[in-house]
């Protein structure tokens, strides 16, 4: 007989649906993960921890066949009492995406007679799937020739990582943050670049004057700041007429105590929020929502926003 504590772990295990879902199919079919991953339309990085989960539990098994692992349920060696709750879970699910992923095991398989290209492979998923040099961070690299900056701020620049990027292509470049070890960090990545120049300083009183700039960047900042409308009426500030103001932030999520370890004293802005305190300081909103979700825990959602100064703030003559 099991513990509670054991019974307890042994029913979140199998109750969580994504590892229903894939016992399923193993239970029918021997596949590699890039092939699980074709059927469920799953991010690879999923399969691959719920399917160390289960393998780890005694639930599946892998055997190697030269370069590829097969993945099965184990039926021969699996725990008696995981037996019984799949048993009973496996005899009482029924359901369409089960049916469909059934659908696509069968063609996947009925591809293995003729050896599938990468492309084919990762069609229609190619924004999830890995390849040599094909990176987030290439992509960045490779598109920032497209433009062309005039005077950038950078508020909550740490170390120069973006600067690096972005300071080819501006006119000046100015990475400003309230810690000086960052700032060291940046003078060191950024060695010899002559339009290149630091502010140790708070987002909250930039030490500019009015209208010095192009291009403001917010990256991962406002989540850090005591008070961020002030550090955008900042940004603003410093802003020329038509000047772009770009923010980068997290959206709104119930896990405030993972962040808070990384600095944040806000868990986050609903983009709804966030497009409403850019409008109210006096932008054009041209983007404000959800670019994508962190594949790490806690999987915050990331907001991107995009706007513009007016030729003529509200108020003014």
């Amino acid at each position: 007989m099991a513990t509670v504590g054991a019974a307890v772990d042994l029913l979140q295990l199998i109750g969580e649906p994504t590892r229903v879902r894939l016992l399923a199919l193993l239970a029918r079919h021997e596949l590699t993960v890039a092939e699980i991953v074709v059927v469920t339309q799953l991010a690879q990085s999923s399969v691959s921890t719920h399917l160390g989960k289960l393998r780890e539990a005694g639930l599946v098994r892998d055997r190697k066949a030269g370069a590829s692992t097969f993945y099965a349920l184990n039926d021969a060696a699996m725990p008696a009492p995981a037996r019984k709750v799949w048993e009973l879970v496996r005899g009482e699910v029924r359901d369409a995406l089960l049916e469909g992923d059934e659908e696509r095991s069968e063609k996947v398989i009925r591809a293995r007679e003729r050896p599938a290209s990468w492309p084919e492979m990762a069609a229609g998923r190619m924004d999830r799937r890995w390849s040599p040099g094909r990176t987030w961070e290439s992509l960045a690299r490779a598109m920032v020739g497209l433009m062309r900056l005039g005077d950038v701020v950078d508020i909550g620049a740490g170390d120069g990582s973006v600067a690096q990027m972005l300071a080819r292509r501006a006119q000046s470049y100015a990475c400003v943050d309230r810690s000086e070890t960052m700032l060291d960090a940046a003078r060191a990545r950024l060695a010899g670049a002559k339009n290149v120049r630091f502010a140790l300083a708070d987002a909250h009183e930039l030490p500019f004057s009015e209208g010095s700039f192009d291009v403001a960047l917010m990256l991962h900042v406002l989540t850090q700041v005591d008070s961020p409308s002030q550090a955008i009426a900042e940004a603003i500030r410093v802003l020329r007429p038509c000047g772009a103001f770009i923010v980068v932030t997290i959206d709104a999520h119930p896990d405030a105590a993972a962040t808070a370890a990384y600095g944040d004293v806000h868990p986050g802005f609903a983009p709804g929020a966030l497009r409403r305190m850019l409008v109210r300081a006096g932008l054009s909103v041209e983007v404000c929502e959800v670019a994508c979700r962190d594949t790490r825990s806690p999987h915050v959602a990331v907001i991107t926003a995009f706007a513009t100064k007016a030729r003529r703030l509200r108020g003014t003559p």
